[in-house]
């Protein structure tokens, strides 16, 4: 290996955040060509991880640091949320029975490429595809180990819950993490409920914050939500609450 491209690996390997996925597209962009990073794995500095993908030699990646180069080196707009993001951030009251899965989100028409399906991580990642907020809305950043990814906040994360109530989640448990969300800041929330196009989701997430009498609550200026025209009903058989239109389980 000449010169030129020792310096080039090792600028790479000093720079780059470890446990990590290089993708070859990115490298190509940052001046590594198709055939100096072919030099690099036959060398042993990089090890393959499938078809455009790549890791320091070494290195252990997870879910978490295949995600980072999603984010960070392809853009896309995948993230982790919903009852995974609450898990995060202490939130969850049932982190234990869920740890085998991993929630990420989407827009519809993103797909997970076929090597990070492949990653031998603790969980599995599961997508979900819904346009109910736009990708950067109510997002955090999560540090893990040498790097960081983007995450649903608290009050996304619930909203991201409460699109799949029913069927595949349940209203009880987000009563719960409703419960304990005692400390948002009415202006977050404000701004991630008006730009909330899930007209089911919304309604729930007003109704259980007026339920747990949280006091940011009364700051929120529904007028300016998008709540909807019509009844939804949450659950058959259930009480009506005609304020928000829906109908919940007879608990609430």
């Amino acid at each position: 290996m000449s010169t030129n491209s020792g310096i080039k690996i090792n600028r790479l390997l000093q720079q780059h955040p470890q446990d990590t996925v290089l993708l070859s597209s990115w490298l190509v962009n940052q001046g590594y060509s198709y055939d100096l990073q072919h030099r690099y794995l036959k060398s042993g500095w990089l090890t393959s991880l499938g078809y455009g993908a790549m890791k320091r030699t070494g290195d252990t990646i997870d879910l978490f640091g295949a995600l980072y180069s999603l984010q960070f080196q392809a853009g896309k707009n995948i993230h982790v949320g919903g009852r995974t993001a609450l898990g995060l951030q202490g939130l969850s009251h049932y982190l234990e029975l869920y740890q085998k899965e991993t929630l990420l989100f989407a827009p519809s028409g993103t797909n997970l490429p076929l090597w990070f399906k492949k990653i031998d991580g603790k969980t599995k990642p599961v997508l979900i595809h819904t346009s109910m907020l736009y990708p950067n809305i109510g997002l955090i950043k999560f540090n893990e180990k040498t790097f960081s990814i983007k995450i649903s906040g608290p009050t996304r994360a619930l909203l991201e819950c409460l699109v799949l109530v029913p069927k595949n989640f349940d209203l009880q448990e987000a009563w719960q993490i409703m419960e304990g969300l005692t400390s948002l800041k009415p202006k977050n929330v404000q701004e991630i409920l008006e730009q909330c196009n899930s007209v089911k989701a919304l309604r729930l997430f007003l109704f259980l914050a007026e339920k747990a009498k949280h006091s940011w609550f009364k700051h929120l200026n529904i007028k300016h939500m998008n709540l909807g025209k019509g009844k939804r009903s949450i659950v058959p058989n259930g009480i009506y609450i005609p304020k928000y239109q829906i109908t919940v389980p007879k608990e609430f």
